[in-house]
C-alpha cells in the first residue's frame, strides 16, 4: 500500500494540481465554472440511481406542494368568505324581529300583543336623521306551480328599497318599483338559485308563475350570490313581491318577519335601540315582544370565529406540510449517506489530486442543494397547475401565495443543508489512504 501510494504521488499522476489547490485564486466566472460543475456531476450522480432519487424528490415535491397549495387556498377561502359576509350587507344594520317568550309568564303577557304586524309600519318607520331606511320583510314557505311543474319556495315581502339596501343586485329584467307598491302589483323577483330550476333553465322573465291561486308575472330575475345568512338563503330560493301585495294576498294576519333598520352611523346604534324598543311598546300596549340584533356586531363576532377556525387550519396543514418536508430532508440524508458510501474511491482520488477538504464539503452540500432544488421545483410546479384548475370556485381566482411559495423553498433548501452536512463532513474528513485502500 505505501508503493501505492508513493506511485500516485510521484509518477502516476502527473497531472498538474496547481488549478485545484489555487481555485480560491479563481475569478468570479471561474467559480461560477465550478459551481456548475458541481451541479452537473450531482444532476449525474441522481440519474444514476433514479429510483432512490425519485423517492427523495416525491418526498421534497409532496411538502412544497402541500405548502403552496395549502396557503394558497387558505387565502382563497379567506377571500370567498370575505366577499360572502360583505355581501350580506350587514354593516350598521340593526334587525327588529319578534321575540320568542322564554318563560310562561312571557308566554301569556305576549299574547295580549298583536305582534310585529304590518300595521306597526307608520309608528315604528317614523323618519328620523340617524336612520337612513327602514326595511320591513315578510316570508312564508309555499309552493310555486308554472307549466313544468310545482316547486316549494319562500315567499317574501319587500319594499322597493330592500333590494338596493340589502345588497340583492337584479341580474335579469328589473327590480320591485314604487309604483308596484302603490298599485299592489302582482309582480315578482325570482330568487337566483330558484330562477335556474324554474321553466327548465329559460329565461323566466315575463313568464307567469302561480302561488297559492294568485298569478305573478316575473319581471325580474336576481343575481346569484354568495349565501351566509338565512335571508341570503330565503332570497335566493323563493320569489320577492311588494310588501303590500303579500299583505293582500298571501297574509291575512299581517304577520312581518323583521323590520331592518340601516343607520347612518355606527355609533348611533344604542340610541335607534332605545328609540325602536319605545316606539314598538307603544304599539303594542307596552308589551316588549320584539328583540333587536346588531347585525353588524354579529357579522363581527362570526369572522372572527371563522378566523379561528382558519388559524387551526393553518396550524394543522403546516403540520403535514412540514412533516412530509422533514421526511423528505431524511430522504436527502439516506441518499447522501449512500452516495458518499458509493463515491469514497472518487473522494479519495480527488484529495490525491489536491482537493481541499472545503472543496468535497461543499461539493456534497451543493449536490444536496440540487436534490432539494429539484423537489422543490416539482412541488411548486404542481402546486401552480392545481391552484390553476382551482381558480374559478373563488371569486378573485385563486393564484399561487408568493409568500408560502417563499416558505416553502426556504425550508426545503435549509433541510437540504441540515441533513446534507453530516455526509459533506464525513466526505471532506476522508482520508485519501483509506478512502482508496
Amino acid at each position: 500500500m505505501n508503493n501505492l501510494s508513493l506511485t500516485l504521488d510521484d509518477s502516476a499522476l502527473p497531472v498538474d494540481t496547481t488549478p485545484i489547490k489555487e481555485a480560491r485564486g479563481l475569478s468570479l466566472r471561474g467559480r461560477a465554472a465550478l459551481v456548475l460543475e458541481v451541479i452537473r456531476g450531482g444532476l449525474v450522480e441522481l440519474w444514476a440511481h433514479k429510483l432512490r432519487s425519485f423517492l427523495t424528490l416525491t418526498l421534497l415535491m409532496l411538502g412544497v406542494f402541500a405548502l403552496v397549495v395549502m396557503t394558497s387556498v387558505l387565502d382563497g377561502v379567506v377571500d370567498k368568505i370575505s366577499t360572502g359576509f360583505s355581501g350580506m350587507s350587514w354593516d350598521g344594520t340593526l334587525m327588529v324581529a319578534p321575540k320568542a317568550p322564554e318563560t310562561s309568564e312571557e308566554q301569556k303577557r305576549f299574547a295580549m300583543s298583536p305582534g310585529l304586524r304590518f300595521e306597526d309600519l307608520p309608528r315604528v318607520t317614523a323618519p328620523n336623521e340617524k336612520v337612513v331606511a327602514f326595511l320591513p320583510r315578510a316570508m312564508k314557505r309555499s309552493s310555486v306551480r308554472t307549466v313544468y311543474g310545482a316547486e316549494r319556495i319562500f315567499v317574501n315581502g319587500v319594499t322597493s328599497e330592500y333590494a338596493q339596501q340589502m345588497n340583492r343586485p337584479v341580474g335579469l329584467g328589473r327590480g320591485i318599483t314604487p309604483d308596484d307598491q302603490r298599485r299592489h302589483a302582482a309582480v315578482c323577483v325570482v330568487g337566483g338559485t330558484l330562477g335556474s330550476k324554474l321553466f327548465g333553465g329559460a329565461d323566466p322573465v315575463g313568464r307567469d308563475l302561480v302561488v297559492e291561486g294568485v298569478p305573478f308575472r316575473i319581471v325580474g330575475v336576481q343575481a346569484a350570490g354568495m349565501i351566509f345568512s338565512d335571508e341570503n338563503y330565503y332570497d335566493a330560493n323563493g320569489i320577492s313581491i311588494p310588501l303590500e301585495t303579500y299583505m293582500d294576498r298571501m297574509d291575512a294576519d299581517h304577520k312581518l318577519a323583521s323590520v331592518a333598520v340601516k343607520l347612518a352611523s355606527k355609533k348611533d346604534v344604542d340610541e335607534v335601540s332605545a328609540l325602536l324598543l319605545g316606539r314598538i311598546k307603544q304599539a303594542h300596549h307596552g308589551i316588549e315582544d320584539v328583540e333587536i340584533v346588531d347585525l353588524q356586531a354579529e357579522a363581527a363576532k362570526s369572522w372572527a370565529n371563522f378566523m379561528e377556525q382558519m388559524r387551526s387550519w393553518r396550524i394543522v396543514l403546516t403540520s403535514l406540510a412540514a412533516t412530509a418536508l422533514l421526511v423528505g430532508g431524511v430522504g436527502v440524508l439516506s441518499v447522501m449517506l449512500i452516495s458518499f458510501s458509493d463515491r469514497r474511491f472518487e473522494i479519495g482520488l480527488r484529495k490525491a489530486m489536491g482537493a481541499t477538504d472545503a472543496q468535497i464539503f461543499v461539493q456534497f452540500l451543493l449536490e444536496a442543494v440540487v436534490l432539494a432544488a429539484l423537489g422543490a421545483l416539482a412541488g411548486t410546479v404542481g402546486g401552480a397547475f392545481l391552484c390553476r384548475a382551482l381558480s374559478d370556485a373563488f371569486p378573485y381566482g385563486l393564484v399561487v401565495n408568493p409568500v408560502g411559495l417563499v416558505v416553502a423553498w426556504i425550508v426545503a433548501l435549509v433541510l437540504a443543508v441540515t441533513f446534507g452536512m453530516y455526509p459533506a463532513l464525513k466526505a471532506s474528513r476522508l482520508s485519501p489512504m483509506e478512502a482508496m485502500r
